[in-house]
């Protein structure tokens, strides 16, 4: 007899959690133990389901690393005890959270899975439930006694990305997240097609989770805009104790070629603050000496952020910090592929 998964679900709050109360429209938290209740469907899983929350569930938008760290701290402590994982989280800051897991959790060898909803669960046209339960099929999928997914992944509207290349494209759409750079993991129709090339393949088998639960903050994000003056630049450069800077260039890693740009940037990387060169296009990657505009950025030494997104770029540094990687390994390191996050 085929023994049932157990597929642990963590609800740290957001939209998918919600219900309406109809005298006065107000939305509030519902009850999670009994889930079951509200989605009766979920009783025709092949599939053992639990649960835990937040203690106190939160609006994503609070979203930081100490959260990204209750999350980690769930999965490791229930991690023996099941086969996959579903977390429900907000929308807004779901991208970010989902790659932060994906670099905390290394030798994941177990499905999670981040998803959410644009409308309550008891809304007339609520994408939630379809959501919710395909996200835990997804996560009780098997081949040989093994889980079919073995890395983070982010569902939302009939597909399941990577979750470090998603990123929030639509605050309206059921259709509310994207991977322009990377094509999804699965595709949910009449049947869940498994795309089995595009899934990380695990060179090492059998090694321990290991679950790094320090983030280092000490990282900005700054974008580039026509205009952008030198007081704005040297105020995010000069920032006290500041040790990563994402830095959202033109298209293929492109940036003004104005002297005292140049000199400002090339001063921060010689007293030790790490550059990342991200492109502000939602898909597309930074190609360092393709343009004249992104020569001198090269000749500098900054990072090369391919054609990784915002959200796994700023998450990633944070990992990389938090782990206490040697300043003059970061470039190399961050350059690596670590999580499928990059080419």
């Amino acid at each position: 007899m085929k023994k049932k998964t157990n597929i642990l679900l963590i609800y740290t709050g957001g939209t998918i959690g919600m219900v309406k109360d109809y005298k006065t429209g107000a939305l509030k938290a519902f009850n999670f133990e009994e889930l079951v209740k509200n989605i009766p469907e979920l009783k025709q899983l092949d599939c053992n389901l639990r649960g835990v929350s937040f203690d106190d569930p939160i609006d994503s938008s609070n979203m930081n690393p100490h959260y990204w760290s209750v999350i980690a701290s769930i999965i490791e402590e229930h991690y023996h005890d099941n086969d996959g994982f579903v977390v429900l989280h907000g929308s807004d800051t779901m991208s970010y959270s989902a790659s932060a897991l994906s670099f905390m959790l290394e030798n994941l060898e177990k499905p999670v899975i981040f998803t959410g909803s644009q409308l309550p669960i008891g809304d007339l046209r609520t994408d939630a439930k379809e959501n919710l339960i395909t996200s835990i099929e997804i996560a009780a999928l098997q081949k040989r006694g093994k889980p079919v997914l073995q890395e983070v992944g982010l569902y939302f509207e009939y597909k399941l990305y990577r979750a470090n290349r998603t990123t929030k494209i639509n605050a309206e759409h059921f259709e509310a997240f994207d991977s322009l750079n990377y094509p999804p993991l699965v595709e949910s129709g009449v049947h869940l097609k498994v795309h089995q090339n595009y899934l990380i393949k695990k060179v090492t088998k059998n090694k321990s989770l290991r679950v790094h639960k320090k983030m280092d903050n000490r990282v900005a994000i700054l974008k580039l805009f026509p205009g952008i003056n030198q007081n704005v630049l040297q105020s995010v450069l000069e920032i006290p104790d500041l040790k990563a800077l994402i830095l959202e260039t033109y298209g293929a890693g492109n940036a003004p070629m104005d002297e005292w740009f140049l000199n400002a940037i090339k001063k921060a990387v010689e007293n030790g603050l790490h550059i990342i060169n991200v492109t502000q296009c939602s898909g597309g990657s930074v190609f360092m000496g393709h343009y004249e505009t992104s020569e001198k950025l090269k000749e500098m030494q900054l990072v090369n952020g391919k054609d990784i997104t915002t959200e796994a770029a700023i998450t990633k540094a944070m990992y990389l910090l938090g782990t206490g990687v040697p300043d003059k390994l970061f470039k190399t390191i961050f350059e690596t592929p670590l999580r499928g996050e990059m080419v």
